[in-house]
Formats: C-alpha cells, sequence, structure tokens
C-alpha cells in the first residue's frame, strides 16, 4: 500500500483536495473545493468569518469526514482514517483557540506530544516493564532538546497556563512538532498577537519550516503575516474557493478585496 501511495503521488503533492464538500444540514461549510499543496513552503489559506477555513483544517486532520470529494496525503487517500491514525501518517495541527494541558508543565504539555509515536503499551507501566521506562526517559529527553531547539527550554518546569500568551501559542507548535511531523496546519498563529509578537511569529514560522523540512498551511485574518510568510495563497468565501495565487496576485484580486469588504457571517465554520 506504501509503495502504491508513493507512486499515486508522482506529481510530489503534499495534499491534495479534490471536489470537497462539507455540509451540515442544509448548510454548505465547504462547497466543491480543490487544492493542490506543493512540498516545503509555507502556504495561506484565507476568507472572512464564516468561509470554512478551520472546516478544511477538520476535514483534513479526520476530526470531520467530507460529505463528498477526496482528500489525499502524499498520495494516500485519507478518507475514514481517524484523527490518530492521520497524526501517525506525518499531520499535525495547531488550533484556532490555544488546547494546551493547562495544568501540565511546558515539558509535559510536549511529551504528550511525542506520545504518537510510541512503541510501548499503556499497559505496560503498572507492570513495571524496564522497556516502558526506558521509553519515557527517551521521549522525556526528546521533548526538552526539542525545547532548546525552539527556545523554550527555561521555560520547561513552568505551567503552561503561567506564559504569556505569544509563549503558549510557541508550546502549542511545539507539541505539535513533536509528533514529528512532515506537514503542519496552523490555525490563526497570530491571532491576540501585537505588531512586535506577529514580527516575531513570522520569523518562527520561516525558522521552523527550515529546520524542521516541513511544509505548512496555515489559516490566518493578519495580512500583514500571511503575505509575509505564504509562497501560495487560497481565498475561500461561503466555502468555495475565489481565488489562489502569490500574495501580489491575491492582494490586488477585486474577488478578494470585495469579500473583505463585504464581510460575512460572525462565527467561522
Amino acid at each position: 500500500m506504501e509503495a502504491d501511495a508513493r507512486a499515486e503521488n508522482e506529481n510530489g503533492l503534499v495534499l491534495e483536495l479534490n471536489e470537497v464538500a462539507m455540509r451540515f444540514g442544509g448548510v454548505a461549510a465547504i462547497d466543491g473545493l480543490t487544492m493542490a499543496v506543493p512540498p516545503k513552503k509555507v502556504v495561506g489559506l484565507i476568507g472572512p468569518n464564516g468561509a470554512g477555513k478551520t472546516t478544511v483544517f477538520n476535514v483534513v486532520t479526520g476530526f470531520y469526514q467530507p460529505t463528498a470529494g477526496s482528500v489525499a496525503f502524499e498520495g494516500r487517500p485519507l478518507s475514514g482514517l481517524t484523527p490518530q491514525a492521520i497524526c501517525a501518517l506525518g499531520i499535525a495541527r495547531t488550533f484556532q483557540n490555544i488546547r494546551l494541558f493547562a495544568q501540565g508543565t511546558v515539558l509535559d504539555n510536549v511529551m504528550v506530544g511525542c506520545h504518537v509515536r510510541r512503541r510501548c503499551q499503556w499497559w505496560m507501566a503498572p507492570l513495571c516493564l524496564p522497556r516502558f521506562f526506558r521509553e519515557e526517559k527517551e521521549i522525556r529527553l526528546k521533548s526538552y532538546r526539542l525545547l532548546e531547539r525552539l527556545g523554550l527550554a527555561p521555560l520547561a518546569g513552568e505551567i503552561a497556563s503561567s506564559l504569556p500568551y505569544g509563549a503558549q501559542r510557541r508550546l502549542e507548535i511545539a507539541r505539535a512538532l513533536a509528533t514529528d511531523p512532515s506537514f503542519l496546519l496552523l490555525d490563526e498563529p497570530a491571532a491576540g498577537m501585537n505588531p512586535q509578537e506577529s514580527a516575531d511569529l513570522m520569523r518562527f514560522i520561516e525558522e521552523i519550516r527550515r529546520e524542521f523540512d516541513l511544509t505548512i498551511l496555515m489559516i490566518e485574518h493578519d495580512m500583514k503575516v500571511v503575505m509575509g510568510v505564504c509562497a501560495h495563497i487560497w481565498v475561500l468565501q461561503y466555502g468555495r474557493l475565489i481565488a489562489e495565487g502569490d500574495p501580489d496576485q491575491i492582494r490586488g484580486n477585486p474577488e478578494v478585496i470585495s469579500a473583505y469588504l463585504g464581510g460575512g457571517p460572525k462565527a467561522e465554520a
């Protein structure tokens, strides 16, 4: 099956959505969306509130099964796979609203991300099997080294909820990176940040793309961030693709300008 997937992925695309639809009752949150994400780039998915952007992430990561169409990762269909199975394939994500284990330490939060690659089973712990505790030690060391690479090591023992907002955003990204992804989905990483924090985030995203050899797809409302880091951008409105292209093409697109000036529903789909 792995060989078949590689053969089907000769075009080198990381993610392919083909006429994907996602309906909730009579409402189409996504309506016939086709996307082809190239490797090793930072790309963006934008649109007014309610455009269906987070729904796209939920479909890609297995939280929703699409009503119609297909999704493939590196040539492999994702239909029917659980979020955990999709994560194990190499897709990780962050969330629009930060979802950390608030009362856990920074190090604990990153260690949780490592567990998707864990070889030992949970039942080995109460049996006090040495193999289990050796792997736990390896996970702790791996997690600390990841925090070092991301400049968060001095905060390793801090409670996650006590961190400044920007550091919590970085910690959520660190936990996603602990799953060893090749494809990272960032859902509004600059939300709630001041201009200096947003500028720092732009550098951070490009640094992790290079250092971890990633493809990154991000949802973001801060157009300065989007235009500053994304090589290619898709624009949604009411679940439909209205434009795609490089930042210059998107910046001057009349349909995109109209969509943003016209606004949309208040709640994100």
